[in-house]
């Protein structure tokens, strides 16, 4: 699936904003990638992931194989889920506890365990470490990253390959240095 497709698709649903934004990350930009309102539509979030898994085989091997997917909450989940289908294995999240990401709900990483980490956008990708700390600080294994947009424009960087349908960079500013709020605008999270 070609990057200009699936741009078209965040197009089409409405998730590809324009405006004053605040990032995760509490950057500010004058995009965001709002993917809950693309992946609320089942059909679409399984031909992105599945695309996502294709490109992950392409890259990393036809034989690549992995025994979960992991994700975290809240927007990495509908994304771990289809990258779970498409895989057909199973697929577990992290979710906050006190500020900081934990395995609940008796969800578990075995030794050895080959894990992708699955999200739906990385800008410096401190969720996506969090979670490939939760897996290694068990034993497990991430084998690759999947994402469906790579903001960071690959400056992103683990200890396992990252794949995304789209890679870009943005303009994005720290507050202090933001024209959009140096013109009197307030940044808004539409994440929350």
């Amino acid at each position: 699936m070609e990057q200009q497709e699936v741009l078209k698709a965040f197009r089409d649903t409405e998730a590809l904003l324009s405006g004053h934004f605040e990032l995760r990350s509490g950057l500010h930009s004058d995009q965001f990638f709002q993917c809950a309102l693309l992946l609320q539509y089942p059909r679409i979030a399984e031909k992105l992931c599945a695309a996502v898994v294709a490109k992950m085989r392409a890259q990393l091997g036809a034989d690549f194989k992995v025994d979960a997917v992991i994700s975290p909450a809240l927007g990495g989940i509908p994304v771990g889920h289809e990258v779970g289908r498409a895989f057909g294995v199973r697929a577990i999240f992290a979710e906050k506890e006190q500020g900081k990401l934990v395995l609940r709900r008796a969800f578990q990483v075995k030794p050895g365990e080959r894990f992708v980490v699955a999200e739906d956008v990385i800008t410096r990708g401190g969720r996506v470490q969090e979670v490939v700390d939760i897996v290694t600080a068990r034993g497990g294994v991430v084998a690759a990253i999947g994402v469906l947009v790579d903001r960071s424009g690959g400056t992103a960087k683990f200890s396992a390959p990252v794949i995304s349908l789209v890679q870009m960079t943005p303009m994005t500013w720290q507050p202090s240095e933001c024209p959009l709020c140096k013109q009197g605008g307030k940044a808004i999270h539409p994440g929350s």
